[in-house]
């Protein structure tokens, strides 16, 4: 039995209901009214022959059996948007483009991006920070910057460096808590965490570097828990707080002055970070340049 696909703008409707989590979002997100929304949800009711939406008051929601349909609607239209967007850099005749981490883009390459383009001379660069991971037929086109086992996925791959942590805080921070330049006594002053989420368990946070050295526990909660290990770095400059630092992302704020060292001690990471990439992308003379450039640059850390 052959089934019928639904119709576009009714998948489109519900992937953005089911992402955004309400029918106004989703009509602003696809310049239509809450009622178009409303109405292609139906449809694709209707077709599917079962409710996607619960309702409870005036709150609506997917219901338990839509979610899992929604997570494959939505990574099929996620392979919509890389390949537009893949189609739109080729237009562009961009010379590198470039996929990564967002902290590592932002704290570990920008800060160096600039002596690849006075080597290199006039160079047309895309940056995209994302923590999705691409498909590995689209690093035909980009470079993926990534962490740890996620570099498996792609068929050329070459460890840039193996990061260490410790902690850090604002010159500010330390001024009004001097308990924090003693390891001792570390543990009672206010503190920021990064999560990096479920699939990263094993990479170090704070109290990690305070057990590996022996120390007395943390004794507060944090004040703030980030995903990105940039806003947590951010957030330390402001003076929030002491954060668990990884030396890469945290050496131009050092060099800055905007955050101090607080200790010598340091804890590895448990893995490198990588770049990937695909065979046909090194036909680009300026992609090649920049492979053996960022390549060196990682070993000069």
């Amino acid at each position: 039995m052959q089934l019928t696909l639904p119709p576009l703008r009714a998948l489109q409707a519900f992937e953005s209901f089911g992402r955004l989590g309400s029918v106004t979002a989703a009509a602003k997100e696809l310049g239509v009214t809450p009622g178009a929304i409303s109405q292609q949800i139906k449809i694709l009711e209707n077709q599917l022959k079962m409710p996607l939406i619960m309702k409870d008051g005036r709150r609506a929601s997917l219901s338990p059996a839509a979610r899992s349909y929604h997570e494959l609607v939505s990574a099929g239209f996620g392979k919509l948007h890389q390949a537009q967007h893949l189609l739109s850099q080729h237009v562009a005749d961009l010379d590198v483009q470039i996929s990564g981490l967002p902290t590592l883009l932002l704290k570990w390459l920008n800060p160096r991006l600039h002596r690849f383009e006075t080597a290199q001379g006039a160079a047309s660069i895309r940056l995209e920070a994302t923590h999705v991971e691409p498909d590995p037929q689209f690093l035909n086109h980009m470079f993926r910057l990534t962490y740890g086992a996620a570099s498996e996925a792609f068929p050329h791959v070459r460890a840039l460096f193996h990061d260490v942590c410790f902690p850090v805080c604002s010159p500010d921070f330390l001024a009004r808590n001097p308990a924090a330049s003693d390891p001792a006594t570390l543990g009672t002053v206010p503190w920021i965490d990064i999560d990096w989420g479920p699939g990263f368990a094993s990479v170090p946070r704070l109290g990690d570097w305070m057990t590996a050295q022996d120390l007395p526990p943390l004794r507060t909660k944090p004040v703030s828990v980030h995903s990105l290990s940039s806003l947590a770095l951010e957030a330390a400059a402001a003076g929030q707080g002491v954060a668990l630092a990884q030396a890469s992302f945290a050496s131009m704020d050092l060099k800055l002055g905007r955050l101090v060292r607080l200790s010598e001690q340091s804890v590895k990471m448990p893995e490198p970070y990588f770049i990937c990439w695909a065979p046909l992308l090194l036909e680009n003379e300026v992609s090649r340049n920049f492979l053996n450039w960022i390549l060196t640059e990682a070993r000069n850390l």
